[in-house]
């Protein structure tokens, strides 16, 4: 019976986004191996929203900031750390940036430089993909060097949405059609269905459209390389919006619609809930990206 009872409260723990005690033990002993085993601890980032106190170490590790030996951490670091400030410096210099610059633009700049497309009457305030996924995680980050540096993996992952956009996109519309196809004959008889602006959305993964502590349980399972999970993130904002967007008849009111609830946090939180749950249905963690796979192996 005790049993059963813990199981239940598991269950219940991960439906709401919460921790159960067990599994935060589980993070901090993986935390704690030497090496660091990169594939359990991605399991773990697939399997369970990542507690807050342990996010910036867990993200890090992942995302190839911190190397897995932590002998050679302090090093490595200090070479982040280098070439951050020789960026900044230079960006600086070249009067491109100052103290006035918000952060994100300095970082989008940085990572422009650093890439050779920072060229001549470059506008570092337009908007970008980098740019978005950085905004977010200066918001839950508060080291600025290593949000640049994870700015620069999760951008890498943007990299593969782009090329699967084609999968991604068949994908959505089959599991619309599969999940409630009442919703998805009124978007494709509207021709409201392939102007969804698919392709900007998933390769931010939804920054500037779910808030942020919503949005940062599903870039725990983005961290894991489980980048298909965007593609239940946008069914559930469909589903969860389904009066609003059933009364949508033209492009103009949809996009109204779903801007609606960039500022809703129980919204947010009930269609990340949703997403995930119908995503480990679909096993939608069957899918790695390929930049994933060279960092595991």
């Amino acid at each position: 019976m005790a049993r059963d009872e813990r199981n239940f409260r598991s269950t219940y723990y991960e439906k709401v986004g919460c921790r159960g005690v067990e599994e935060r033990k589980s993070l901090e002993i993986l935390l704690k191996e030497k090496p660091l085993n990169l594939t359990k601890l991605t399991q773990f980032c697939i399997r369970f929203t990542v507690p807050k106190i342990h996010r910036t170490v867990l993200w890090n590790s992942l995302l190839g900031v911190t190397p897995v030996y932590d002998k050679s951490r302090e090093y490595v670091m200090e070479q982040r750390v280098a070439v951050y400030n020789d960026l900044l410096k230079a960006l600086k210099t070249m009067r491109i940036v100052d103290e006035n610059t918000p952060t994100s633009r300095v970082l989008y700049a940085m990572w422009l430089l650093e890439k050779k497309q920072l060229y001549l009457g470059r506008d570092i305030t337009q908007e970008s993909h980098f740019c978005n996924i950085t905004k977010v995680l200066l918001e839950i980050f508060d080291n600025d060097i290593e949000t640049y540096w994870m700015a620069k993996s999760l951008y890498d992952y943007s990299e593969e949405v782009t090329l699967e956009m084609g999968k991604l996109s068949d994908l959505t519309y089959t599991i619309l059609e599969k999940e409630d196809n009442g919703l998805y004959i009124h978007l494709k008889s509207c021709d409201m269905l392939t102007a969804l602006p698919l392709s900007e959305w998933y390769r931010s993964f939804f920054a500037g459209v779910l808030s942020e502590p919503a949005l940062i349980r599903i870039w725990d399972k983005i961290c894991g390389g489980a980048i298909k999970i965007v593609v239940f993130v946008m069914i559930e904002i469909l589903r969860m919006l389904r009066r609003r967007v059933l009364r949508c008849v033209d492009q103009k009111s949809l996009f109204e619609c779903i801007d609606s609830i960039k500022n809703e946090q129980e919204t947010a939180d009930m269609i990340v809930n949703a997403a995930i749950e119908l995503w480990q249905q679909n096993k939608g963690h069957e899918y790695i990206p390929q930049s994933k796979v060279k960092s595991l192996s």
